[in-house]
């Protein structure tokens, strides 16, 4: 028998010092340039967004990839092409750190929804809070300080 995976991965992370650089301009192209990064490396962003200061993206993820590499690749690569296409925002960095949360089959409509409805959310909560409340959701100890 072939082998047959399905990885389906919520990916969270933030600019770094949480800087509100991911502009509407910057959105436009950034997140179909997360999406061909995904693409080139034998992945799908099923979904990618939506705010100024952090990241949420829907990915299945290859079993030739760990998390943790296919992360670093979209981080890597993302920022690299920011700096060169984007001169003025040459401080642009994303934080060291990112959530990765397993995301059933049946759970991608309402990932997606909730990716898709991150301007609103935020409207209410804030990115520590928001984080705080996933991490809970999931069953992952934390300490407050971990989530700067």
């Amino acid at each position: 028998m072939h082998s047959f995976i399905s990885c389906l991965i919520h990916v969270v992370f933030s600019t770094k010092d949480r800087k509100p650089l991911i502009t509407p301009d910057l959105q436009a192209r950034l997140w179909p340039y997360i999406g061909g990064i995904a693409r080139d490396h034998k992945m799908r962003a099923l979904m990618v967004g939506r705010v100024a200061d952090h990241i949420h993206i829907l990915l299945s993820v290859p079993s030739t990839l760990s998390i943790a590499k296919a992360v670093q690749l979209v981080k890597g690569n993302s920022s690299k092409w920011v700096h060169e296409t984007f001169p003025t925002l040459s401080t642009f960095e994303w934080q060291e750190g990112y959530g990765a949360f397993s995301i059933s089959i049946s759970g991608i409509d309402n990932t997606i929804a909730y990716i898709e409805n991150q301007f609103e959310h935020h409207i209410k909560k804030t990115f520590k809070e928001e984080l705080r409340a996933i991490l809970k959701r999931h069953g992952i100890e934390f300490e407050d300080w971990m989530l700067d």
